[in-house]
């Protein structure tokens, strides 16, 4: 007797093969057979006749750090097929802290990874711990993030690490790994990372590689200098040894397109060197990140509360719209896309609400003010907890990186306010828009590309294929419905097409319905049971 048997679907097994006709039985919230089950029982037959059946879809670029708590709001994702995802992201996350940097981080993710209360955690495992007794809806694995490790050693200081800084910052990224973390992650744009030297990063990363981790980047500039920028981070994988991976592939700015077939040659060339590198991608021509990101690095010095007291300073304030109008060194969002293309997708405060939605020029209008003093002050009373979504480029670039083999699906998503739609529709749009309608990819290369892919990446070994002896994370979808529906007007309307989400062997989403289930796990990276039987070996 199986708990759960799905019959009479095309399976597709996560690898790229093509689809085959199989049963699959599960018992235990594991998959136990996979072939011919008429004749057999179950506590619940579901019919898959004519749907496509896969791995969970498994989302490796996420901010559902906090929100994943909360089954209310986090069930977009399950809505969407997604079962497993990589928390930490962009080297700003929610532990390791102290009793000193959690109250700063706390201010500083308000805006991006939303307000749950009281962080009853500071170390990784304690965070974990706590995500366990959570119950969430999917799985969750983490990243030891740079930012909070830095900050455990020198603080928000706007300045380069000593050695023994250095040294000390990846003991911590050791720690975070045998805690279950599976790999470091950075974002170079975003306090205290962007202070960083590539010494620094070599070091911390060497921490990741000790235990077979991964360094997932945000590189330094996705613009003018992204070419540089992923030089750099090729050349610390180089180095330390570390499996490298690039989050959300873009070049920003139409006057930067030709960068696109060069950054992608110089991954590839990585890889004939012999650099395990891989990239995530999501399908939109727009970005999203917190507000205070198109300020100049020299302004994040100190955390939330200097940055806050610099932009009351006129003096200051004259220094960043010159920056604004001149400075190509660091990631000028204002100069490479302009304030028509940034807007405001999430605030806090009711009096602000009526600006969400917008972009800077029409605020600029609304408070009759120019762009910059407007974009100011917004920050000021908001507290620094504004997110944007800022238009980059054009579509043909996005299908570029697309197609690559190299290239997985990750959503970026954020929560709160008007979201962009990733946050929704990431994984739908790939496999109705791109997929079956625009037939950039087949069936079988787009699944691949969201369960075996960011399985290898993660180096799973349970998830991200369907075989014998493997969670049933499981998704059953309708490829000729499947499809996002949420648009940057409307981002919140839930995609259609999927029919029912296992995860865990539990069925979480019943007739394109979350129908309460919450049997998701914290994924601990397996190396320390792993290394204990080699030494019994």
């Amino acid at each position: 007797m199986f708990d759960v048997i799905l019959k009479n679907g095309h399976v597709y097994d996560g690898s790229g093969n093509p689809w085959t006709k199989l049963d699959i039985g599960i018992i235990e919230g594991k998959i136990a057979f996979l072939g011919d089950l008429s004749k057999e029982q179950a506590i619940q037959i579901i019919d898959c006749k004519g749907m496509a059946v896969s791995p969970g879809f498994i989302d490796p670029h996420v901010h559902s750090d906090l929100l994943c708590t909360k089954p209310e709001i986090h069930k977009i994702k399950a809505l969407q097929g997604v079962t497993t995802e990589l928390f930490g992201q962009d080297g700003i996350s929610v532990a390791p802290v102290s009793e000193e940097t959690k109250p700063l981080w706390k201010k500083q993710l308000n805006g991006l990874n939303g307000d749950i209360g009281e962080w009853p955690w500071y170390s990784i495992d304690e965070y974990l711990t706590f995500l366990e007794n959570s119950k969430m809806i999917g799985n969750a694995a983490y990243l030891v993030p740079h930012g909070a490790v830095r900050t455990l050693v020198m603080g928000f200081e706007g300045r380069n690490a000593t050695i023994e800084e250095i040294e000390k910052m990846r003991e911590l990224v050791e720690e975070g790994m045998r805690q279950g973390a599976i790999g470091v992650s950075t974002g170079l744009v975003y306090p205290p990372n962007v202070f960083s030297d590539k010494e620094e990063l070599i070091e911390i990363c060497k921490g990741a590689a000790k235990y077979d981790g991964c360094f997932v980047v945000h590189i330094r500039n996705e613009s003018i200098h992204s070419l540089t920028a992923l030089d750099e981070v090729i050349d610390v994988a180089r180095q330390s040894g570390v499996r490298l991976h690039i989050s959300h592939f873009k070049v920003i700015g139409k006057s930067n397109r030709h960068k696109f077939n060069e950054a992608i040659e110089k991954m590839d060339e990585a890889r004939r060197e012999g650099i395990e590198i891989t990239f995530d991608q999501y399908p939109y021509t727009a970005a999203s990140t917190v507000f205070h990101a198109i300020l100049p690095p020299w302004m994040h010095s100190g955390g939330t509360e200097e940055m806050l007291n610099r932009l009351k300073n006129p003096n200051d304030r004259h220094r960043i719209i010159d920056d604004f109008l001149n400075n190509k060194d660091y990631e000028n969002w204002v100069l490479n896309c302009g304030w028509e293309n940034i807007i405001i997708t999430s605030v806090q405060t009711n009096a602000n609400k009526c600006l969400e939605g917008k972009n800077m020029m029409e605020i600029a209008k609304i408070t009759k003010k120019s762009p910059e003093v407007a974009a100011f002050d917004l920050l000021i009373e908001e507290k620094g907890s504004v997110t944007m979504v800022i238009h980059w480029g054009l579509e043909e670039d996005v299908l570029l990186a697309m197609c690559h083999e190299l290239q997985m699906v990750g959503s970026d998503g954020i929560f709160g306010g008007k979201p962009h739609p990733r946050l929704t529709g990431t994984f739908p749009r790939i496999l109705g828009k791109y997929t079956r309608e625009k037939k950039a990819l087949n069936l079988e290369e787009a699944i691949r590309k969201m369960t075996g892919a960011p399985a290898q990446l993660m180096r799973l070994k349970d998830r991200g294929l369907l075989k014998e002896g493997y969670q049933a994370d499981i998704v059953v979808f309708d490829q000729e419905e499947i499809s996002e529906i949420g648009t940057f007007e409307e981002p919140m309307l839930e995609p259609t097409g999927i029919r029912e989400v296992l995860i865990n062997g539990k069925l979480t989403i019943h007739n394109g319905e979350y129908i309460g289930t919450r049997a998701g796990k914290v994924i601990r990276a397996a190396r320390l049971q792993d290394m204990n039987l080699l030494e019994k070996l």
